[in-house]
């Protein structure tokens, strides 16, 4: 598995518990949103803390005017 792969899994893994979402309804979003071409743009962000990568999607996703749905 490449070190892209894994960072995207653990973004997806952090953010789900972050805003305690199934995996299924993360993976939906990143989809919808294009968050995980953002991730892969952005790889630079796999230096930062989950904090830090947390608030960084939850502005990319603001900016986009995402909605989650439960």
């Amino acid at each position: 598995m490449s070190k892209e792969m894994e960072f995207t899994i653990f973004c997806v893994e952090n953010y789900k518990h972050y805003k305690n979402l199934t995996g299924k309804q993360t993976v939906e979003l990143f989809n919808r949103y294009g968050v995980f071409d953002y991730l892969r743009e952005f790889y630079v962000l796999h230096t930062t803390g989950h904090q830090y990568i947390n608030h960084d999607i939850d502005i990319y996703l603001n900016a986009r005017n995402a909605t989650i749905t439960a």
